[in-house]
Order: C-alpha cells, then sequence, then structure tokens
C-alpha cells in the first residue's frame, strides 16, 4: 500500500455553505417520508404566517390549497393577511438558511433557527427543480410578486422575474410545486395538523383546500389577540459554566459583579453581594472577560444554594387557561374537560417555559376504533401541533409514567384527550425537523405534574358519574317495586293507594337524591361538584 502524504490528503479539504449541507441531508428538515415532507412545508408556511400576524397585532386568516399535479406531485400556496414582507427582505427570509427574525431575540415564538421557510424552497429546487412563487403587499395598494431560488453554493438567494402588482391585498402569498410528497386524510396529515393548529390558536381562521376541491374552515373561536411576549434576559437559574463564559466574553461591564445584574433577570446588587458571600474565592470585582472556568464553576454553585423569583414570564405567553377551554369545546366538544397552567419554571441556559394541560373526556375526544375508544395525546410547543416523532418526545415519556388507573382513566379504552403545550423562549427540540421535545429533566417532571393536576378534576367527575349511575340503578331497581308494594299495603291497611305511592316514592327519593335532576347541569349533562371523590365516600354516605 502506497502510503500518502497530508499534503495529498488535504488537497480534497473544501468548505461547504450549511445550505449544501441540508440539500445533502434534507431529512434533518423534517423531509423524510412522503406524507411527512408534505405536512412538514404547510407547518414552516404557517407558523411563519401566525408569527408575523401576531407581531403585527392582526387577527390571522390563512388560506393553505394544494392541488395535484401528477403522482407524488402537488403545488401548494399559503396565504395570509399579515403584515407583508418588504421587497429588500424577500430573498433573505425564504432563501437564505440561518437568517430570520427570531434566533437572536430572547423571547417566544414559533419559528427559531430560521431555516424554515428557506428549507421549503431548498426543497422545492431538489424535487422540481422550480423556484418558490411570492406576491406580498405591506399595506393596501401596491404589491409586487417574484420567484425565489437558493443558490445552495453560498446560501444566498436568487430573485427573478420581479414585478409590480397594483391592488394586491396586504399579507404575503407562496406558491411552490413539491415532488416526492402525499396527501393524505390520517392522523400524521394536513388536515389533522390544521386542526390542531385551530386547535391551540383560537384567535386565527384557517381555511383548507384539498386536492378534490373540498373546502374546510377552521372558525376563528376568541377575536381577541394573545399577548405579545417581551425580549427579557436569561434567569440565573439553569445556567451551564459554558452559558456563563459565553455571556461575560460579550459583555461591556466592567466588573463581574455588575455583569451578573446587568445580564441575568431577578440578580440585584443584593443578590450578587450573597453570591460573593458564597462563592468567596471569586473576585467580583474582576473584569467579566477575565473569568475562568473555575470562577464560572464556583457561581453557578452558588446559584444553586439561594433563593430566587420566579421567571419573569412576560416572555413566555401561553395560550392561556379560558382560551384553551374554548378552543377545546369548540374542537371537541368533550362531555368533561380540566385545563391548567403551571407557574414558570427554567431548565438549562436559564431558559423559563410554561406547560399547559388538559384532559378532555367524553364528546369528540379520545379516537374511535373498531372496538370503541381509545385516548390520545395532542402535543404541542408554543401552538404549534407536533404529529410526528412521538416516540421520543419530552411531552409522550412524561405521559407515560403518569399512572391513570389512579385517576380513574383507562387512557387505551376510553374517549380521553390529553392536551399539552409547551411554551418557552427556546423549545429544545431533538431535531432540526421540530416535531419532538428533548427529554429535559425539568421539561419531563413539569409536564407530569401537569398532567397529573388535570386528570385529578377529571377523575371527580368520572368517580361522580359512576356514583350517579350507580344510584340511579339502585332507584329505578327499587321503584319497579313501589307501585305493587304500594297496591299489597292499601289491600292490607284499607289506606288510599295513591296516598301510599306518593310517600313511597318520596321516600326513595330521599335515600337517593343524586338519581334524580340535581345530578344535571343546566345543559342536561351529570355533574360531579357535589359527587364524593371515590368509592370508599361513596359507600360512606349510602
Amino acid at each position: 500500500m502506497v502510503e500518502l502524504k497530508a499534503e495529498e490528503i488535504f488537497k480534497e479539504f473544501k468548505q461547504h455553505s450549511v445550505a449544501e449541507f441540508f440539500k445533502k441531508n434534507r431529512q434533518m428538515l423534517g423531509y423524510s417520508g412522503m406524507t411527512r415532507s408534505l405536512v412538514t412545508i404547510v407547518h414552516e408556511y404557517v407558523t411563519n404566517s401566525l408569527d408575523a400576524c401576531e407581531e403585527a397585532g392582526i387577527l390571522p386568516d390563512i388560506m393553505v390549497k394544494v392541488e395535484g399535479t401528477d403522482e407524488n406531485k402537488y403545488r401548494l400556496s399559503v396565504g395570509d393577511n399579515g403584515p407583508g414582507i418588504p421587497k429588500n427582505y424577500i430573498g433573505k427570509v425564504l432563501a437564505t438558511i440561518l437568517a430570520g427574525t427570531k434566533f437572536h431575540r430572547y423571547m417566544q415564538q414559533r419559528g427559531q433557527q430560521g431555516i424554515g421557510a428557506s428549507g421549503c424552497t431548498l426543497f422545492s429546487q431538489i424535487t422540481t427543480g422550480k423556484p418558490i412563487k411570492a406576491v406580498s403587499a405591506t399595506g393596501t395598494g401596491n404589491g409586487y410578486s417574484c420567484n425565489v431560488s437558493l443558490d445552495t453554493v453560498h446560501n444566498k438567494p436568487v430573485i427573478s422575474e420581479y414585478k409590480e402588482v397594483d391592488g394586491a391585498r396586504r399579507g404575503l402569498m407562496v406558491e411552490g410545486e413539491f415532488a416526492d410528497v402525499k396527501y393524505e386524510n390520517s392522523d400524521h396529515g394536513i388536515y389533522e395538523y390544521l386542526r390542531r393548529t385551530a386547535l391551540s390558536n383560537p384567535h386565527a381562521q384557517i381555511k383548507l383546500v384539498d386536492p378534490s376541491g373540498q373546502e374546510f374552515a377552521f372558525l376563528r373561536a376568541i377575536d381577541t389577540m394573545p399577548l405579545r411576549p417581551k425580549p427579557i434576559k436569561p434567569h440565573p437559574l439553569g445556567l451551564t459554566v459554558n452559558d456563563l463564559i459565553d455571556f461575560a466574553q460579550v459583555s461591556d461591564s466592567r466588573k463581574l459583579s455588575s455583569f451578573l445584574v446587568d445580564t441575568f433577570s431577578r440578580f440585584s446588587q443584593d443578590k450578587a453581594n450573597e453570591i460573593g458571600g458564597i462563592a468567596k474565592d471569586v473576585d467580583l470585582s474582576k473584569a467579566p472577560k477575565d473569568i475562568s472556568w473555575a470562577d464560572a464553576e464556583a457561581l453557578v454553585k452558588a446559584f444553586k444554594q439561594v433563593k430566587w423569583i420566579s421567571p419573569d414570564a412576560t416572555s413566555v405567553i401561553p395560550i392561556g387557561e379560558e382560551q384553551v377551554k374554548v378552543a377545546i369545546k369548540n374542537i371537541l366538544n368533550p362531555e368533561f374537560m380540566n385545563v391548567v397552567e403551571r407557574k414558570p419554571r427554567v431548565f438549562r441556559g436559564g431558559v423559563p417555559f410554561i406547560v399547559e394541560a388538559a384532559v378532555a373526556y367524553g364528546g369528540n375526544a379520545g379516537k374511535k376504533t373498531s372496538e370503541g375508544y381509545e385516548g390520545n395525546i395532542l402535543r404541542f410547543a408554543n401552538r404549534v401541533p407536533l404529529l410526528f416523532d412521538s416516540g421520543t418526545c419530552a411531552i409522550t415519556a412524561a405521559a407515560k409514567t403518569v399512572d391513570w388507573k389512579r385517576y380513574n382513566i383507562d387512557i387505551e379504552n376510553q374517549p380521553i384527550s390529553v392536551f399539552i403545550n409547551v411554551s418557552s423562549v427556546y423549545i429544545p427540540y431533538s431535531g432540526v425537523g421540530k416535531e419532538a421535545i428533548s427529554q429535559e429533566d425539568e421539561i419531563i417532571d413539569e409536564i407530569k405534574l401537569a398532567i397529573m393536576e388535570a386528570a385529578r378534576g377529571v377523575q371527580r367527575y368520572i368517580s361522580g358519574k359512576m356514583h350517579i349511575n350507580h344510584e340511579t340503578n339502585k332507584y329505578k331497581t327499587i321503584t319497579r317495586y313501589t307501585e305493587q308494594l304500594a297496591k299489597d299495603l292499601a289491600d292490607l291497611t284499607g289506606e288510599d293507594k295513591a296516598r301510599i305511592d306518593k310517600s313511597l316514592a318520596k321516600l326513595v327519593t330521599k335515600h337517593y337524591p343524586k338519581a334524580m335532576i340535581q345530578g344535571e347541569d343546566e345543559d342536561g349533562e351529570v355533574t360531579a361538584e357535589n359527587a364524593p371523590d371515590d368509592g370508599e365516600e361513596a359507600e360512606e354516605q349510602e
């Protein structure tokens, strides 16, 4: 074998753009399977539209249209009524990977990486060789249209066929043709994705036209915009040693103590003094850029030994308990539901997050099967549905650890829907495709607590319903014999049969009050507010 010198080997050394990398690894962007690929495209465009509308203070109206052009080839268009994109930014938004308005801001947004829309342009190019068409107007009146493609070698946009458009409607419309994709009516298809998007975004109105021309409308359930998150500083809890050093290297503060106060939330000068008293070997008067690994380790250890105020929640805006109730009633119309919203928590990097959970029972909750019903888990991150990769997701992992029988819930055989939304400045997705949340211990624990809290309300309802049914059956059984008993007593005593019958009915009702209309609400549905929490209390009351 002939030995090669290092100089010969490194003649092939080349630097590649990030666009070239994703061109060869499109599965990392979520393009791994025909049905999933089409849903990924819709996901990227719809989430961008929702973010843009909300940031501009506009109630979103989104139209999705899918047309089949050939076998496993579709033309897809997504339009919105948002603020549009200025013409000098259209190429950067739709055809420059890792460029955008989101990655560098410490606030909650659906998109995070600046990859999504550009990834769609790339996928169109590598499957059909065609560009993306865009029509945009930033106000009423004139707009523009153009074709956008991606120069993968240099990760730069290529704009062609640009022209002005008179009377364009405010907003953005993107249209592209994609191959190696498939439209499917399933739990992992576009319809289900948009249905769940409407569930987690009750302020949005979404319309879908499928390849057969059939139209579906997910109407707006509320007419109020969600609060806008505000950029905040990272929280000291959850910071790693490397995080602290990275922040210190770009700080303009003159001292470590002022760096801590200026850079992190909930950090006062008194708190800095308290930290200094614990990490006594760290000189807080030195320049932040002079911090050593040992200094950072001591500070991070000290952070965990003091009490902190909860993270500032202004950067993280959950859907909201009332909005979740309205949305679930609008989409699932369950017999009963319980919704909870947990307090803000932090995970690594000092990132705040909030978990919302709901457990819905009956109605259209769960999934119908040939043998009856089975429960399902509806996963969301920053209001965005997660349809794929459920097995690796923190939400699924948390749900599996819940002892459902403890709450009188049979998750495999009852019409149960478990709704989980994780809102955060930064969602730690397990892949660039953003379909599963990484299994961080802090997040799993918080999701489990939220599910358990929501399940307790359903437990009370189901227990109460079981008790009412048990009491009603007893009531019905006894009343079958009261008429004959009244007749026999009247014959023996000579008393009036009607009076005896009325007295017996009153006696039975007194013993089984929950079998009467007291067990119904204004809609005629059985409630559990006054029912015992479990079977033991039911037996004691009997």
